[in-house]
């Protein structure tokens, strides 16, 4: 996704409490970077946070880690987390289970370990980079699918959801590629009767316009 630079996202993030200033600092103990140690959850490209906000508000007994490589996305990722759990009559100090990372996947075993033991990898609405060549850079690629294999839990869930048709279609095949099941797998999310979806700016915007959301849950055989 695109963003306009944003100026006041770095400063605003250099002094916020949940944003992480030097992840490498946490390889294999993300657990001890929470307030409270508490499973493990992680999504990669989180956009403008929506989603793990929600994520957050919703399972205050669970941790999640969120990741993107646009720090102007993360800085807005900071208001919107920060406005939902205003809403939800908490105060900024109390967002104790979410903490936001800058960081490229490509390289994200250099700071997530198989010590992490992460419980749930969430996949959202990532760039479908249709173009052949770029192909390789989506973040279900088998390159990337066997990456996260090495600090997932065994019996640890892929969640992925998207408005892309070809990119759904061809990461199926990655992910049995690749090694992993397929347990559940719907071509119109909202109509499937999920009970524990939480909808993304994306999936609202794309659901507005007709478009059926795509999604799968995949473990390692």
């Amino acid at each position: 996704m695109r963003i306009r630079k944003k100026k006041w996202a770095a400063p605003e993030l250099a002094v916020c409490d949940f944003f992480v200033k030097n992840p490498e600092e946490y390889a294999g103990r993300w657990a001890q970077a929470f307030k409270k140690e508490q499973p493990l959850y992680l999504e990669i490209g989180c956009g403008k946070g929506g989603f793990a906000g929600q994520f957050a508000l919703k399972n205050p007994d669970k941790n999640i880690i969120a990741v993107d490589i646009k720090i102007d996305m993360l800085g807005v990722g900071r208001r919107t987390i920060v406005k939902l759990f205003e809403e939800n009559g908490k105060a900024p100090d109390e967002i104790d289970n979410i903490l936001l990372v800058c960081y490229n996947v490509e390289q994200l075993d250099r700071i997530i370990t198989p010590d992490d033991r992460i419980e749930r990898l969430f996949i959202n609405f990532c760039n479908p980079w249709p173009r052949l060549k770029h192909k390789k850079r989506r973040l279900t690629f088998p390159r990337k699918l066997e990456m996260y294999k090495s600090f997932l839990k065994k019996d640890a869930e892929i969640r992925f959801k998207t408005d892309d048709d070809e990119l759904f279609e061809e990461s199926v095949e990655y992910f049995e590629q690749s090694g992993y099941k397929i347990t559940y797998l719907t071509r119109d999310l909202h109509a499937s009767g999920v009970e524990d979806n939480i909808e993304t700016e994306h999936e609202k915007m794309f659901s507005a316009e007709g478009i059926k959301i795509k999604y799968l849950v995949a473990v390692q055989k």
